[in-house]
């Protein structure tokens, strides 16, 4: 947005600054700002007079909001609750806690820690110098501070909610005391943050003898006037404009490029977020659960205070392809059986006998005899959306977004077995097929503000697919920085994503290096990884010219063996202990210079 400030009564350098610090706004901001000084400028009683600042009748508490996110949900919390905060007249500010120093804490009165957990139990990114710090024997005594934390996770994993257990822990070991209870969220998380953040308001201004708000204007609701209406409460039905297969003949794999509308729906998203697609169950599945409990599929279950038929219920809204240790144990109660509760409590062997089953199994094992069809629905979780990393750059195709999407099949435990969004997505989808969708944004996997730095993409399998975004993105924008792909798949002849896009970029470029590996092509396996070792020397002298590294993909495998080979290059070509190495890509973490996308 351009300002005129051709008849302000502003200096030339006021001026600079007033742009400059509004191109750092977001809307919500800017909302804030404008009723602020509406209210400021309304404090003086003679008209002409030069407003003064407003009368502080009372010291307002300051909360400071962390947020540790691999993914982007626990900022939206964050800057949620820094909203909400405001409207109360509790001053809040929202910190990544990359760009938080951590000795700061043992500063603060009020705090509020939104965080995720990553993998099995580990931080995320952005959390790891904080949590290192505060779990460390550096860490200062903390008998001033009060706070509360959210942690959010997924309880399907064994380490649920693994860090902001650990760091609400700590807190209190270190002297701080809890306003409220930590809250431990599953990925539909929404209800409890929402319950989160009105306890902790009231707790603060209760315990501050804070009296509300001192400035009129509008409220945090009015920051989203101007943005889309589309978000996870409320998706946008995209129609499908094209869904093709990307594999050639003969290859194990199904992976398909699908492409969207996004006409009138005013969507934006940058490369580097993803899609969320809102999935429904398998028909057989549901058909079958509901025989094999012998209820009717058109009886009425309520959801959320909404009546839904039971075959409407476990098709678009609960979870039944995913046994969790919260539903096993609520239903071992239900089924009544001492098995079972055994079996709940021990954590390994649960585990261990989950895998690769679902519900079907679950009810079969151990049927519930006196079980309602409202119970049933009650027991078991809402069904969450599915996130895709975007492959295409909205700079390139204005009203579309683009996936790649890789069909999940197997066999385990006697049935044929699928992965609800993927194969819903390629077998149940033709063109000019609606599909709720709505953007997740992902601010800690982006493209460098400038055009000039070199990256280098890390992306087996479809990992590949936002990095697609790269080079659209980077094409539109005339960016001049070198850019180098490093990709694997099983075979050369059908499992090249994007070839022919990839060698355009190469021939016209665009694309600086490219270099592929194909695990099934030779007797010896060959990966990402391996071409990294190959290239070790390359790498070394892109780092030294401010390059940065992207890696998305597997999680399990792949993110961990690409990280100790690049830190192993790094110790081998910088001439580095195995400890400078590692902090050497902590600070290129810390610098958004080593980012990844890894699930």
């Amino acid at each position: 947005m351009t300002t005129d400030f051709s008849t302000s009564p502003f200096s030339g350098e006021q001026q600079q600054r007033l742009s400059q610090l509004l191109a750092e706004l977001r809307t919500d901001q800017i909302y804030w700002l404008a009723g602020y000084l509406s209210a400021y400028c309304a404090t003086p009683s003679e008209r002409g007079a030069v407003p003064s600042a407003p009368e502080q009748t009372t010291s307002k508490p300051e909360l400071t909001i962390l947020f540790g996110s691999q993914t982007g949900n626990a900022e939206g919390i964050a800057e949620q609750l820094a909203a909400q905060a405001n409207d109360q007249g509790i001053v809040a500010k929202v910190v990544d806690l990359a760009d938080y120093k951590p000795k700061q804490i043992k500063q603060e009165q009020w705090l509020a820690l939104v965080t995720s957990t990553h993998g099995e139990g580990e931080p995320p990114d952005n959390t790891l110098d904080f949590h290192e710090y505060v779990m460390g024997k550096k860490a200062p005594k903390l008998d001033s501070l009060k706070f509360s934390v959210l942690a959010l996770g997924d309880s399907s994993y064994e380490f649920f909610c693994e860090t902001g257990k650990q760091l609400d822990q700590r807190f209190s070991e270190l002297g701080g005391t809890a306003i409220t209870e930590r809250v431990d969220c599953d990925v539909d998380y929404e209800e409890l943050a929402e319950q989160w953040i009105s306890k902790l308001l009231h707790t603060i201004s209760e315990q501050s003898g804070s009296s509300g708000p001192t400035v009129s204007g509008l409220s945090s609701s009015a920051a989203t006037a101007t943005e889309s209406t589309y978000n996870r409460k409320n998706p946008f039905k995209a129609t499908v404009l094209t869904n093709q297969l990307l594999n050639g003949r003969g290859s194990s794999k199904e992976v398909r490029h699908i492409e969207f509308s996004l006409e009138g729906s005013g969507l934006h998203y940058k490369p580097g977020d993803a899609l969320a697609v809102c999935p429904e169950n398998p028909p057989e599945l549901v058909s079958e659960l509901i025989r094999a409990l012998g209820f009717d599929p058109n009886g009425r279950v309520n959801l959320a205070d909404d009546e839904h038929s039971l075959q409407d219920a476990l098709t678009h809204y609960r979870e039944i392809t995913l046994l969790t240790p919260p539903l096993l144990k609520q239903w071992a109660e239900l089924a009544d059986s001492d098995e079972l509760c055994a079996l709940v409590s021990d954590t390994a062997e649960l585990r261990r006998w989950s895998e690769g089953r679902d519900l079907l199994d679950l009810i079969r094992q151990w049927p519930a005899q006196k079980l309602t069809a409202q119970q049933l629905v009650d027991s078991l979780r809402k069904l969450p959306p599915r996130l895709y990393s975007i492959s295409s750059s909205q700079a390139a195709d204005e009203d579309e977004v683009h996936i790649t999407v890789a069909a999940v099949r197997y066999s385990s435990h006697g049935r044929d077995r699928a992965g609800v969004a993927s194969t819903w997505l390629a077998d149940r989808l033709e063109e000019g097929a609606e599909v709720p969708v709505y953007i997740d944004s992902n601010k800690t996997f982006a493209l460098p503000d400038n055009d000039e730095t070199p990256v280098i993409m890390i992306g087996p399998g479809t990992g590949v697919a936002p990095f697609r975004a790269f080079m659209q993105e980077r094409e539109e924008r005339d960016a001049t920085g070198d850019n180098w792909l490093l990709f694997g798949d099983r075979s050369f002849r059908s499992d090249f994503l994007y070839q022919t896009e990839w060698l355009k970029w190469r021939e016209s470029g665009l694309l600086s290096k490219l270099d592929v590996a194909f695990s099934r092509d030779q007797q010896e396996k060959r990966y990402v990884q391996h071409c990294l070792v190959e290239q070790g020397a390359d790498v070394w002298a892109w780092l030294n010219r401010g390059a940065a590294i992207y890696v998305c993909g597997d999680a399990d495998k792949m993110a961990p063996d690409v990280h100790q080979t690049l830190l192993s290059i790094v110790s081998e070509h910088g001439n580095m202990t195995a400890e400078q190495a590692e902090d050497f890509l902590r600070q290129m973490n810390r610098d958004k210079r080593y980012q990844r996308d890894v699930y």
